[in-house]
């Protein structure tokens, strides 16, 4: 008895870690190093492609108790997330080198799973024949080959969105004249590089970005952007001030050489504990990269800017997963096909790796035991996330874990109480459905 995982992702190194600790044996198929998408770079399994984040590590956040219920089932990638982080304030960033070597190495060191690096051509490819079952576990950016096999057993056309990259700049290349140290909110040294800018400066770089030239689309793909993942460009075309209210808001953020908030901030997260390298928090862009590097350098902070890595932008693939899957994440259409991850419709590293927890979970208790799992409730960030995957919609659309994807709260209270009666509703539930597996 084993399973055949297409992808060494996230989500797929978490369901193939479910699976062992449930007894089951599972082959994961990766096709790096003799193929790369056009956003991984690293050969090591669970590569972060976008930002190092994992977003907030407060438990009365949606992702927060994401991560406290993860790790309650015993998530690897939430482990050597903790393991290999940086300071990021109040969320849970990590060196992303050293987070693809960790979970690597638990890949390479557990007996139930074998690794193959190879390309899985489709869901007919011969490698897969003999598994007890198969998870396309693939991430956003799967093949081509393997995304077109996928859309061919659903039927009908996929669904897609355009996912950008944030730039990488050498933090000695950042004029620490020109910028400080501070957490929002937060006294003393922060986490953060903070890049402040006067009105002149920021409508300059404003005007910027709008005219700047960008990478076009191809001639038969419509760009549609995952809302809570906009080009910086993109969201400038929304108006003068809504960067100011978006990643560039200074709203917190104290410069000390004027004791007053700036115009608007550019904030840089470390990507590494040495602080070596930096991250332009909410910069991902589809600008073509001498643009790039033209007009980020008109950030005061960032006239001689030393770019490590520049922005880029990609398709991401997902399918329509209320009208494909079934309550255990099969395809309708071919049983025994699991998905898991981003190409299921969540959002996120965190959301992607639950996923494929949780699909490794149920299925390693069905397979080893002959038990069926019941789903998380609906209350919990697992639950609201899996229901998201269940729930039809006119235009189904990736979503991040949110208190929005759970049923209102029964009474009605202020938005203080709100904040806390969330998180304090999941922690109750879970605590009743939770059985260790």
């Amino acid at each position: 008895m084993a399973i055949g995982i297409i992808g060494g992702g996230l989500a797929g190194c978490e369901c193939a870690l479910a699976l062992a600790r449930a007894g089951v044996a599972s082959t994961i198929f990766e096709c790096k190093p003799a193929l790369y998408s056009p956003a991984h770079v690293l050969p090591g399994l669970a590569e972060l492609v976008c930002s190092n984040s994992l977003r907030s590590d407060e438990p009365v956040t949606a992702v927060g108790l994401l991560k406290v219920e993860m790790a309650e089932l015993g998530s690897a990638v939430i482990a050597a997330a903790r393991e290999t982080a940086v300071p990021a304030g109040k969320a849970l960033a990590v060196d992303r080198d050293r987070f693809s070597e960790n979970m690597t190495a638990r890949i390479e060191a557990e007996p139930l799973v074998t690794l193959v690096r190879r390309e899985i051509m489709g869901l007919s490819d011969p490698a897969l024949a003999g598994f007890e079952a198969v998870v396309v576990a693939a991430g956003p950016l799967a093949s081509d080959r393997m995304a077109a096999s996928l859309l061919e057993t659903i039927g009908g056309e996929g669904l897609y969105f355009y996912d950008a990259i944030a730039p990488i700049v050498t933090t000695e290349s950042v004029d620490m004249d020109k910028a400080f140290w501070a957490s929002r909110w937060q006294d003393g040294e922060g986490d953060y590089l903070n890049c402040p800018m006067d009105k002149d400066e920021y409508l300059a770089f404003w005007n910027a970005l709008l005219t700047a030239r960008k990478v076009p689309s191809r001639e038969f793909e419509k760009e549609i952007h995952f809302e809570g993942c906009l080009p910086i460009e993109a969201m400038a075309e929304r108006g003068e001030r809504t960067l100011t209210f978006g990643p560039m808001k200074p709203v917190g953020l104290t410069d000390p050489r004027t004791g007053r908030w700036p115009y608007a901030v550019v904030q840089l997260r470390p990507e590494n504990v040495a602080r070596s390298t930096m991250n332009l928090v909410g910069f991902q862009t589809k600008l073509v990269y001498g643009e790039q590097e033209r007009v980020f350098r008109m950030i005061p902070a960032l006239h001689a800017a030393e770019f490590t890595r520049l922005g880029s932008i990609h398709r991401n693939t997902f399918v329509n997963a209320p009208k494909v899957l079934n309550e255990r994440l099969e395809l309708v259409a071919r049983p025994g096909v699991y998905l898991a991850g981003q190409i299921t419709g969540v959002e996120g590293y965190v959301e992607s790796a639950a996923c494929g927890l949780w699909l490794g979970t149920q299925l390693g208790a069905r397979l080893a035991r002959g038990e069926e799992l019941p789903p998380p409730p609906v209350v919990t960030a697992l639950g609201a996330l899996l229901n998201h995957l269940r729930t039809p919609a006119k235009k189904f659309q990736p979503s991040n874990v949110n208190f929005g994807l759970t049923p209102p709260l029964e009474e009605k209270m202020k938005k203080a109480n709100r904040k806390m009666a969330y998180p304090e509703r999941a922690r109750k539930a879970w605590g009743e459905w939770f059985v260790r597996p």
